[in-house]
């Protein structure tokens, strides 16, 4: 894969129409790969290169749409490119995008951004200076770019969203695929992608070659 880009540099990152993004759940978790996240801020921009998904088809046992409708999940069961966003672990925010039809419940998972913009308030955000700890990890992520509830069920496909989804910022490198990570049910299911060799990429060693 091409080498991360240096973190001060600027983008011009365009945003993504909803008429881009697949209407099928692995289809856009596999989409997503090396497209942004961007939340733009009154003091700045901070955003980062999407390097690992993780999707919950409809029907999925381990999905939070599984059990149906209701008023923690309704966002997911809104037009694909909705945020959903839930705390979890009694800790931290998961950051994930509506994926099917307005009425049909299913979602991706983001789980790893290699950072590319705001980095030192990134670092404040998360209390930590490592750039490869910033933003490795679902819950990592949501920190580092100032995500929580406020954002759950916001369009981010809109122009006046303040947090949304842009297009890519290089090249991307090979996309691998592999069991998902942390869950008990249906955990054989390959629907997790990543950009292989990229270092941002979280989980252990053997799910990331």
């Amino acid at each position: 894969m091409d080498e991360p880009i240096p973190a001060h540099q600027i983008y011009r990152i365009r945003r993504l129409r909803r008429a881009e993004l697949p209407v099928d759940t692995l289809k856009l978790a596999r989409f997503l790969i090396g497209k942004t996240l961007v939340h733009d801020l009154p003091r700045g921009r901070l955003s980062g290169r999407i390097v690992e998904t993780e999707a919950y088809p409809v029907g999925d046992a381990a999905g939070h749409a599984f059990s149906g409708q209701s008023r923690a999940n309704g966002s997911l069961f809104l037009v694909r490119g909705t945020a959903y966003v839930r705390f979890t672990y009694g800790s931290c925010w998961l950051f994930n995008v509506a994926s099917e039809i307005h009425g049909v419940g299913a979602g991706v998972l983001i789980r790893a951004l290699e950072p590319l913009e705001g980095i030192p308030g990134m670092e404040r955000h998360r209390g930590v200076s490592r750039l490869l700890d910033l933003a490795r990890g679902p819950g990592r992520l949501s920190a580092a770019l100032k995500i929580d509830k406020r954002f759950d069920g916001i369009d981010l496909c809109s122009r006046i969203s303040p947090v949304w989804l842009g297009g890519a910022t290089r090249r991307l490198g090979v996309i691998g695929i592999s069991t998902r990570i942390g869950i008990s049910r249906a955990a054989h299911r390959r629907f997790r992608f990543y950009e292989r060799g990229n270092p941002f990429v979280s989980g252990p060693l053997r799910l990331r070659p």
